[in-house]
C-alpha cells in the first residue's frame, strides 16, 4: 500500500465527481468513493490501483489481485503517476486568490473548491484523445476511445473485473488505417493517430522535447507542425499531460458554452471577447479553462 499526502487544497470527492463524469469511461471506475485504474509500468507490470481518500490529509493507494509491485522503483513510479494525474504537486493558492476576485471564476472556485487539473501522464494517450475528440461530440469520443481501447490496449483480469490500460504509441505505430477500420474512426483520423503514434514510438516527439522549448507558444508550435493536430488540440495536450499553466484552447466550444452559461449571453462568445477576459488569468489560463469546463457537467 501506498499513503500519498495531498495539499490542503485537495478534494477527492470533486475529482471522483469530475472523473465519473462519462458512464462510458473504460480505462477507470468509481464505486463506494473509491477510484480503481490499471496503470502500465517502465517495467511491463499492471499493478491495479484502488484510490482511497484517508481524511483530508492524504490518498492510500491500494493495490488488488497480487497485482501490487515488487520492486521500489516499481511503487515510485505509481506514487508519480497519481501525483501527475491529480496534480498534487501544483499550489493552488495562487490561483484561487486570483479567481475570487474575477467575475467569471468567483462562483467556480467555490462550487468545485478541492478540484484539480485531472491530467493525462502519457503523451500519447493525451494526443489520442484529443485527436479522437475532433469535431465530434463528448459522448461518441467516449465510444471510440473505448473500442481503440479494448481492441489494441492490454489488459489484466482482477476480482472479477477487466481493467484495461490505453495502447502505447508502440502498440499503434506498426499497424495501418485498414487495422482501425473496425473501431469506425474516420480515414484521416486514422492517419493522424497512426502518424502521432509513429512519431512517439520513433522518439521523434517526447515530453521532454516540448518542455525543453521553454514556453507554450514554441510547444504549440511544435505541436502543429504534426498532421491532425492544430491548435484546439495542441493546446488541451500541453494543459493534461505537459501541465503547462497558460496553455488556453480559446477555441474550445465547451468553454464558450461555459462562458455564456455563467455570464447568461444569448450567443457565445467570441475568441477576442474570451481573449480580453482571459488577460486577468494569466499565469492561470489552464486552471481557469479547466474549471470553467467542469461548469458543464
Amino acid at each position: 500500500m501506498l499513503r500519498l499526502p495531498v495539499p490542503e487544497e485537495f478534494s477527492f470527492a470533486e475529482n471522483v465527481k469530475y472523473l465519473s463524469r462519462s458512464s462510458n469511461e473504460c480505462l477507470s471506475r468509481i464505486g463506494n468513493q473509491r477510484l480503481y485504474k490499471a496503470v502500465s509500468l517502465e517495467s511491463g507490470a499492471i499493478p491495479v490501483m484502488e484510490i482511497s481518500a484517508e481524511g483530508s490529509k492524504a490518498l492510500k493507494v491500494r493495490f488488488l489481485g497480487g497485482t501490487a509491485p515488487i520492486r521500489k522503483r516499481d511503487r515510485e513510479e505509481v506514487a508519480r503517476y497519481v501525483r501527475d494525474w491529480f496534480d498534487l504537486d501544483t499550489d493552488l493558492r495562487p490561483f484561487y486568490e486570483m479567481a475570487r476576485r474575477d467575475a467569471l471564476l468567483q462562483g467556480t472556485v467555490d462550487s468545485f473548491y478541492g478540484l484539480r487539473n485531472i491530467g493525462i501522464p502519457d503523451l500519447f494517450e493525451a494526443l489520442a484523445w484529443g485527436i479522437i475528440g475532433q469535431q465530434i461530440n463528448l459522448a461518441f469520443a467516449y465510444t471510440l476511445k473505448r473500442r481503440l481501447v479494448e481492441q489494441f490496449g492490454r489488459h489484466v483480469d482482477c476480482e472479477g473485473e477487466r481493467y484495461f490500460v490505453f495502447p502505447s504509441a508502440r502498440d499503434i505505430a506498426g499497424l495501418t488505417v485498414q487495422d482501425l477500420e473496425g473501431i469506425r474512426m474516420t480515414r484521416n483520423k486514422s492517419e493522424y493517430l497512426l502518424g502521432t503514434a509513429q512519431l512517439i514510438a520513433s522518439g521523434e516527439l517526447t515530453k521532454e522535447g516540448l518542455r525543453a522549448s521553454g514556453e507554450v507558444k514554441a510547444a504549440e508550435k511544435q505541436l502543429v507542425g504534426i498532421r491532425g493536430i492544430g491548435p484546439w488540440t495542441a493546446n488541451y495536450v500541453l494543459m493534461r499531460c505537459l501541465r503547462m499553466p497558460d496553455a488556453f484552447p480559446v477555441d474550445d466550444v465547451g468553454l464558450q458554452n461555459a462562458v455564456k452559461h455563467v455570464l447568461g449571453m444569448d450567443r457565445k462568445p467570441a475568441a477576442k471577447e474570451l481573449l480580453a477576459w482571459a488577460e486577468g488569468w494569466k499565469p492561470w489560463l489552464s486552471y481557469a479553462t479547466f474549471y470553467l469546463w467542469r461548469v458543464l457537467y
